[in-house]
């Protein structure tokens, strides 16, 4: 069968760190079987030099559809709901992403999202949550990432991965949230001119709101997104499932008028108001780079920083 091969280069597997992300990848996505999650049938070394074989995709990732500009608002919807679910599945797994982007998802020939690139994946285990608490702290199996330690994208972290403190699946809800934000705008949610004054407007700042007036977005979605996105990881969505049922109420209401759509009630403290390889090409990527077939896009690179 064709497939696609991800290598890590031997210059970088001399060292640990980058070699354990990669391994660790590798053992998240094996562990899954689920259709919104790129499928690993094999890893390997050769000279050297660790591998993955997965499947191979057909279609575009989302970042390449987005320089496009906005998605209508039923394919971002779409799209949106399928990518809660490929991380819903991974989250029962004890998996966190925790480098959700639009890179990160791959857009298929046939109309399917596949969740791409676990290398930041933290394989945890809940636990016993103190009195008052909603969720359980998060442990990190196999070596703990160090307190303080910024580990994911500038745009798409969540407010605590910011403040580098633990990251749980409330994480990458607060990722899906921008990717969607972006999906309907086609504005990065918290885009500034540096990635300290990105990280900045995470912590203190709201995006501009999607249901203005004259705008085709429907103030009902709008308001998922904003709790999606909510600073205080208690206040968003309690799981991936929580998001993609609210999105498909949306989506099965696709017909309804804007103003009913309006009526949609949701819980918060706050007003809620270039293709990937052919048939016989094989693809070459690095582990933690964020490059394809050797491009890269510089507002997509991985931040790790004391």
């Amino acid at each position: 069968r064709y497939v696609a091969v991800k290598v890590l280069p031997a210059s970088f597997a001399s060292d640990p760190e980058r070699l354990r992300r990669f391994e660790q990848e590798a053992r998240a996505v094996a562990a899954l079987n689920h259709p919104n999650i790129l499928a690993i049938h094999d890893i390997g070394t050769h000279d050297g030099a660790p591998f993955l074989v997965t499947e191979l995709l057909e279609g575009e990732t989302l970042r390449e559809r987005l320089q496009e500009g906005p998605l209508p608002v039923r394919k971002a919807v779409e799209v949106a709901v399928q990518a809660a679910h490929g991380v819903a599945a991974a989250h029962e797994k004890g998996i966190i992403h925790r480098d959700l982007k639009p890179a990160n998802i791959f857009l298929t020939g046939d109309g399917r999202v596949k969740i791409l690139d676990f290398g930041l994946g933290k394989l945890t285990e809940k636990e016993v949550p103190r009195p008052g608490e909603t969720q359980g702290a998060t442990l990190t199996a196999g070596g703990a990432t160090e307190p303080g330690v910024v580990l994911g994208t500038v745009g798409y972290m969540s407010p605590e991965q910011v403040r580098g403190k633990p990251a749980d699946a409330r994480s990458d809800i607060f990722a899906l949230g921008t990717i969607l934000y972006e999906m309907l705008s086609g504005q990065r949610a918290f885009q500034r001119d540096t990635s300290a004054e990105t990280m900045a407007a995470i912590l203190k700042e709201e995006p501009q709101e999607l249901a203005e007036e004259g705008n085709r977005i429907p103030p009902a979605l709008d308001r998922i997104v904003r709790h999606s996105m909510e600073k205080n990881p208690g206040e968003r969505f309690q799981s991936a499932r929580d998001l993609a049922f609210h999105l498909e109420s949306l989506s099965g209401a696709s017909g309804a008028s804007a103003t009913s759509l309006a009526a949609t009630k949701m819980p918060s403290r706050r007003r809620l108001g270039h293709k990937a390889a052919t048939e016989s090409a094989i693809l070459v990527v690095t582990a933690a780079g964020g490059c394809v077939a050797g491009r890269c896009d510089s507002r997509d690179t991985g931040v790790r920083a004391v």
